[in-house]
Parts: C-alpha cells; sequence; structure tokens
C-alpha cells in the first residue's frame, strides 16, 4: 500500500487542563481520551501547539523505547506542556537521547541495582523505626505526611546518595522549592542553582572515592573522564529530587488504605501478599497530573493507522497504560492477587526510572512499620476533608491527619 492511500484520521486537538483531583481520582479528560483512540492530539495549559498522546499499553512501550522518538529535541521547542517553568539545562539526563544517555546512567548504575538497594535496607528500617516511635511518643493526633512520609523518603535518598545526614533539611527545602510551580520560576530556579553547587562542591570532594554511595560513584567517574563534572551535577539533582517523588506516592498508598479499610486490613493478616499488593497499588495509583516530558519524532513513525510526522512532540501516558484493558483485566479494580503485573508506573525504555527498585523497598517498609506499629491508625478527619496538593505535578496529600 502506497503513503497516498494510508487512511489518515487526524483526531481533533483536546485541551487538557491542569485539574487539582482529590484522593485517587482517576483524571476523567484522561479517561475520555483513552476512550476516543489510542493515539490522539492534546493542548495542554503551557508551551506552544499540540502533541501526540499515546495511551495504549504497547504503544506507550514502543514509544518509550524506540530510538526514533527522541527526548534531546525538545530542548530547543516550546512544545505544550504541564508545567508553566521549562528550566532544562543541556546534557542533563532526562534530556539525552543514548548513547549519551547510557554512558551517564552506566555512572551510578551500581547504587541502583538489588544489591545496591540493600545495601541501605537496615539503616533505612532503623531511620523509619525512630520516626515512628517519636509519632506514636508525641501521641494522636498527628499528620502522617508530616512525621513519617516526607522525612523518610528524603532521609533514604540522602543515604543512598552520600549527602550528610546535617544537610537532609536543606535538600528537602530545595526540593519543594523546585517542585511546586506556586512559588514563580524565579524562586524555582535560585533553589535549583544552589543545590546545583552543592552537588559540585560534594562530587569535586570525591574524585578519586571508592565509596558505594551515588555522589561517589559520579566524583569517581568524572575523575576517570567517563563525565564531565556538568553531567554529574545534572544527575544527580534529579536523582536527589526523583527520590521524593515516594513522599507523594506512598501518601496517595496511605490515604487509600485509610479511606478502604478492607485494604489495610488484608494487607495486616496476610503479610506475605505486600510486596505484590503494593505492585498494584502502584499500577493502580494515578501518581501524577496530566503527563510528563515529551519526545520529539526524529522521522515518520506510524502507530496504530495514524502517521506522526518527524517534529511532532509525542507524549506517553504511563497512567492510561497501566489501565489498559488489553493487559490488565478489569483494570479500575485493585486486585492484590494479580499476577503478572506487568505496569509502567516507573516508566518503559532507557528513560525507565532507575530509582524503582528503591521506591518498592521504600513502600514495602513504610507498609510493614505504619500497619504493624501502629493497628488502630486512622483517618482523624473526613476523607473528603484531606487536602491534596494544589498546582503540583505530581499529585499526593499536602497533609495526612490521622489518630490511633
Amino acid at each position: 500500500m502506497s503513503e497516498e492511500t494510508i487512511p489518515q484520521t487526524v483526531p481533533p486537538v483536546r485541551d487538557w487542563p491542569a485539574v487539582d483531583l482529590p484522593g485517587s481520582d482517576f483524571d476523567p479528560v484522561l479517561t475520555e481520551l483513552m476512550r476516543e483512540g489510542p493515539v490522539t492530539r492534546i493542548s495542554l495549559p503551557n508551551g506552544e501547539g499540540w502533541a501526540w498522546l499515546v495511551t495504549r499499553h504497547d504503544d506507550v512501550r514502543l514509544v518509550t523505547n524506540d530510538p526514533r522518538f527522541g527526548r534531546e529535541a525538545v530542548m530547543d521547542r516550546q512544545v505544550t506542556r504541564l508545567a508553566p517553568h521549562f528550566i532544562p539545562a543541556r546534557g542533563a539526563v532526562g534530556f539525552l537521547d543514548p548513547p549519551d544517555h547510557t554512558r551517564l546512567r552506566r555512572s551510578v548504575a551500581a547504587a541502583f541495582t538489588a544489591r545496591g538497594v540493600e545495601r541501605v535496607r537496615e539503616r533505612s528500617r532503623g531511620m523509619l523505626d525512630e520516626l515512628v516511635d517519636a509519632m506514636l511518643q508525641a501521641g494522636p493526633p498527628a499528620d502522617l505526611t508530616e512525621a513519617v512520609l516526607s522525612p523518610f523518603p528524603t532521609a533514604v535518598i540522602c543515604e543512598l546518595m552520600g549527602v550528610p545526614a546535617t544537610d537532609r533539611h536543606a535538600m528537602h527545602t530545595w526540593t519543594q522549592l523546585i517542585l511546586s510551580s506556586s512559588h514563580g520560576a524565579e524562586v524555582s530556579e535560585r533553589a535549583k542553582n544552589e543545590m546545583n553547587a552543592y552537588f559540585s562542591d560534594l562530587i569535586g570532594l570525591r574524585s578519586d572515592s571508592t565509596g558505594e554511595d551515588v555522589t561517589s560513584l559520579l566524583g569517581a567517574a568524572v575523575g576517570r573522564s567517563e563525565i564531565t563534572p556538568a553531567e554529574a551535577v545534572g544527575l544527580a539533582v534529579l536523582l536527589q529530587i526523583g527520590g521524593e517523588a515516594v513522599t507523594n506516592n506512598s501518601g496517595q498508598m496511605f490515604h487509600l488504605l485509610l479511606t478502604r479499610p478492607e485494604l489495610a486490613e488484608r494487607l495486616r493478616s496476610e503479610p506475605e501478599i505486600r510486596p505484590r499488593a503494593i505492585d498494584e497499588l502502584l499500577r493502580w495509583i494515578p501518581h501524577r497530573n496530566a503527563v510528563g516530558l515529551s519526545r520529539i519524532a526524529l522521522e515518520d513513525v506510524e502507530i496504530k493507522g495514524v502517521r506522526i510526522r518527524a517534529g511532532d512532540a509525542v507524549y506517553v501516558s504511563y497512567l492510561a497504560a497501566n489501565r489498559d484493558p488489553e493487559v490488565f483485566a478489569d483494570p479500575d479494580t485493585i486486585d492484590f492477587e494479580r499476577s503478572p503485573n506487568p505496569h509502567v508506573s516507573f516508566g518503559f525504555g532507557p528513560h525507565y526510572c532507575p530509582g524503582g527498585m528503591l521506591a518498592r523497598l521504600e513502600s514495602e517498609l513504610l507498609v510493614d512499620a505504619v500497619l504493624d506499629r501502629v493497628p488502630g491508625l486512622k483517618l482523624a478527619v473526613a476523607p473528603e476533608d484531606v487536602p491534596f496538593k494544589k498546582g503540583a505535578l505530581i499529585r499526593g496529600p499536602e497533609a495526612l491527619p490521622v489518630t490511633w
């Protein structure tokens, strides 16, 4: 069949507003887009123009793993996007394509393997026990986010990164300012510059290090001239910020378990199912608003009968892929027996989240500690009164008021 005879159905451009959704409600606009077709067109609140959106599991895996779609080309474009501030650093790992992307990821891979993550398990469990001890000692009511879910991931990622405990608070503050859109671009940029300067100093001190933490691995890679100091700093900042995503995800997880106590009860009475159950919760929980970073088609590509032209921007929705009925039977139902569970909550392809294994470890430790040590845990307010973040790229409760 010649190109001229391929039927072209170009879908209309749909506006996708940034709506602050309560709890774990699934985005109604995304539901409509999934219904409208495997490939649709969207316009987000910021940036310019429109972009393609793919929502089916197999198409999402194709786009994220196919060298015909690149990230680097996004750098010089004002693609339609959710984030009001778009300040990518040239050479940042999120905007690199192989082979540079592969070279940079290789420098820290050892820290995120099963062995690397196991290295911090006992220390993480100890830090978590201290946080739960303090919460119990202070007595109810408490804000679970402030007491446990926020400081714990910060402590763990700092441990893995090799950031001294005395600097954790500064790291957490910078991360919040970088991730929030409510303070303005200038405040976000200043926080990013301060974090950059911090990691530049720390990595510079570790150029001949044999340590297993991330900044030591980066320092050693710079020392061997495998990566540049700027690349090392960019990667450190990305990993540090990404490490705090667990706060929001675990906040949603516990909000769900506290509003659906039958799920929490099952996890308490059947501890052996927890790893599989957490995987299912990771699949089901809508962990972000809209979509993340786009890719650019580097040549014409056809997906499900739709021709995407070279130069077109393309987004994937991992949330939609995780609800694909072709892959997940009864996808809107939380099924702790679901197996296999090929969800894409940590992405897919070269840009797969390196911290996926660490996030699973933290989620398992949190569920163990909170459910087992605080058996009477319940919400201290009505479910609808739990405040959720506004104007954030990543979804999660602002606070989680609990009692026991």
